[in-house]
């Protein structure tokens, strides 16, 4: 063990040498093939195939696989783009995308995990149902991280007497991890992007309200129906535990979440004009700030929390360390393939980026809901809705305006097509792996994407005749 840690330290300590020539505009996508995208592939295929062939042997390596992997880009990259070019994408990516990324999730997690919802829930139908719009809704108010943290351990306790119980987590993972989240700049991070770049705090709300009522009853309307008809199935009788009182403790941490929210809109709306540089990469001094709140505000939950409630939540740090190790490397073996989507017909996702226009040169709506949506399955959402804002134009003035169907286009197939995979969307995994260790026997990575296919793509379509067509 004491072999890998000692080449990891001399490799990263290789990477951040100070007598490299760092180059401050990264991997150029023009000059990549395809073949470039295989470790990415091969990491997804990593996710999915290995927890069904031992899972046990994936709980235990999963980092060490992840690790595999990026290191199957980088020492080709190193030698084929050079050090500076490499160590210039690398540090973009872990310092502009990754860190804000988990740091923002770790204090979502640790804050909603210090949120305790006492009391005896029964797990009907009609509860389910409520527990889903109540997540819904938060998730555009706290974000969908927020919102799945706050709400699905109580989800899962009103369910564990059901013999019959994967269903509730896979949809509540569609709706309140994802769909709910489409209002606000604030309920996930591709609009929150948006934001960044220019796109009105309340256009969102404005102009997907009709495309998130209409995709979310439809999948809404299908679990009721669904969870209706496996209760009659089963003939689960009245929870024999005594009703109590319903009753919610940690509430300091609905203000640390408040402080969250805050410091995300300081980050948009401050602009001290302070930079600060590492290794050639340029940090706006709004962003390190935010970031350092996030961490702040996590610390604060851990000592301002009682240790009991924590306890009566079984809150442990496994989830999101499993995502911190994945989502690491995922965000640094798709470098490439977000380069070469960025080069847009230059790149060798040419056919894929002709795709989004007419032959008149105008946007095609439809194809920019379906490809944000369908490379957000398997990307992170976030950078590929960044991806397509660009290659519309990236004029946010012009798209809320003249192009606003191809804008409603983008942002609603980031956002709700982020709930096709496992991984298209951060919460999703977090919730699976809280699932998981509450003894849901949660479905596959392909499992799960039967039911996606299944309940969504359908919706997707319905959706795309009714708004795009």
């Amino acid at each position: 063990m004491s072999r890998y840690r000692y080449f990891l330290i001399g490799f990263v300590a290789f990477l951040a040498s100070p007598s490299s020539a760092f180059a401050s505009d990264g991997i150029d996508g023009a000059v990549f093939g395809p073949f470039w995208a295989l470790p990415f592939l091969g990491l997804l295929l990593s996710i999915a195939i290995f927890p069904l062939l031992s899972h046990h042997l994936w709980e235990q390596h999963q980092g060490k696989v992840a690790l595999f992997w990026s290191f199957l880009l980088l020492v080709p990259l190193l030698i084929f783009a050079g050090n500076g070019e490499t160590i210039a994408a690398l540090v973009h990516t872990v310092a502009l995308d990754y860190i804000p990324f988990i740091v923002m999730l770790l204090a979502l997690f640790t804050t909603a995990g210090g949120i305790v919802v006492r009391g005896n829930l029964h797990g009907a139908p009609v509860t389910n149902v409520v527990l889903l719009v109540i997540g819904s809704i938060l998730a555009s108010l706290i974000g969908t991280t927020g919102a799945s943290m706050v709400l699905i351990r109580p989800l899962i306790r009103a369910n564990d007497n059901r013999k019959h119980n994967v269903h509730v987590v896979v949809f509540f993972i569609f709706l309140v991890s994802n769909i709910g989240g489409s209002l606000t700049p604030l309920g996930d991070p591709p609009l929150f992007l948006g934001f960044l770049k220019g796109v009105s705090f309340f256009w969102t709300t404005m102009n997907l309200y009709r495309e998130t009522l209409f995709v979310g009853g439809i999948v809404l309307a299908c679990f009721m129906a669904f969870d209706i008809y496996l209760y009659r199935k089963e003939g689960v009788e009245r929870d024999p535990t005594p009703d109590s009182k319903l009753q919610i403790s940690g509430l300091i941490n609905v203000v640390l979440i408040a402080f969250i929210i805050a410091a995300v809109l300081m980050s948009a709306s401050w602009k001290p004009g302070v930079l600060v540089t590492l290794v050639g990469i340029p940090l706006e001094g709004q962003d390190v700030a935010r970031d350092v709140i996030m961490i702040l505000i996590t610390f604060a939950s851990l000592l301002l929390t009682r240790q009991k409630d924590r306890k009566d939540n079984e809150f442990n740090w496994g989830p999101i360390l499993e995502v911190a190790k994945l989502f690491a490397g995922i965000f640094i073996t798709m470098i490439p393939v977000i380069a070469m989507l960025k080069a847009g017909t230059q790149g060798a996702f040419a056919p894929l980026v002709a795709l989004v226009s007419h032959a008149d040169g105008t946007p095609n709506p439809q194809a920019y809901f379906w490809l944000t949506g369908i490379l957000s399955s398997f990307l992170d959402n976030a950078p590929t809705y960044l991806v397509f804002f660009e290659l519309a134009g990236g004029d946010a003035h012009h798209l809320m305006s003249q192009d606003a169907l191809t804008l409603i286009g983008i942002s609603a197939g980031a956002v709700f097509m982020g709930a096709n995979t496992y991984i298209g969307n951060a919460p999703n995994f977090m919730v699976y792996a809280i699932a998981k260790d509450r003894g849901v026997k949660m479905p596959s990575f392909f499992g799960y994407m039967l039911w996606s296919g299944s309940i969504l793509i359908p919706t997707y379509l319905l959706t795309t005749l009714v708004f795009f067509s």
